[in-house]
């Protein structure tokens, strides 16, 4: 599936965003990190397709400026205001991390939304060795998705976050993995020709909200052109 990721500067850049979003994408990915004057029932309610709530820590690219006590907050709000999904990163406190999955499994009128564990690394793509120790990290604290990014500096680097896909669904987990970078937007499309649960896009150049990453309009074109008979972008 297409995720619109949306940062925007403010609320209302945001709703815009949301109100407009391409018929392409499945989901959209709001990053509470990327909104100044965030208002998050009202940014809820207005959700026109499911929705991940991410609230990226600096540590791994993210902007937001509070305490990760506040951070995990807004998360748990997320969880019982209509998220369809939460992104919730391998290395938070486990005591806060445990906070969010009672939030989840709390929910909305019943509906749990589903936990993406994340790891990125900004300064490269380490071997495979040590790229299936992290995914193993990722899968014990839990959730129901593996996220796995690192910053692409040669092509290869692509080949090996790309060969966690079959590596994780053989093992029964949902991963998402691709490379950031222009030496690795390559790798965003053929994660999800090879089985990736999804992979993000942005509605418009200049509103990127990581490097490297296509127009929606632009993953679907190359998407339709390269994919096998009978493969189903919306997959999952």
């Amino acid at each position: 599936m297409i995720c619109l990721s949306l940062g925007g500067e403010s609320m209302a850049a945001a709703l815009q965003g949301m109100a407009a979003c391409p018929p392409t994408a499945a989901l959209i990915e709001l990053r509470l990190d990327l909104i100044a004057d965030l208002d998050l029932t009202e940014l809820l309610r207005a959700k026109t397709r499911p929705v991940i709530v991410t609230n990226r820590r600096r540590e791994e690219g993210g902007r937001f400026a509070g305490t990760e006590e506040q951070r995990i907050d807004l998360l748990c709000q997320a969880a019982g205001s209509g998220a369809d999904y939460l992104d919730l990163e391998a290395a938070t406190d486990d005591k806060l991390a445990e906070r969010l999955f009672s939030a989840a499994a709390a929910g909305k009128g019943g509906k749990r939304p589903r936990i993406i564990v994340s790891w990125h690394d900004w300064r490269g793509t380490p071997g495979v060795d040590a790229l299936r120790r992290r995914w193993r990290a990722c899968r014990e604290k839990g959730g129901d998705i593996v996220k796995m990014v690192t910053l692409a500096r040669r092509p290869e680097d692509n080949l090996r976050i790309l060969s966690l896909i079959p590596y994780s669904r053989r093992r029964g987990r949902e991963i998402i993995a691709f490379a950031m970078g222009e030496q690795g937007r390559s790798s965003r499309i053929v994660s999800l020709l090879l089985g990736a649960y999804l992979a993000y896009a942005t509605a418009a150049r200049g509103r990127e909200t990581a490097p490297g990453q296509f127009i929606c309009e632009e993953m679907s074109t190359a998407l339709n052109l390269l994919a096998p008979p009978g493969w189903n972008m919306r997959r999952p």
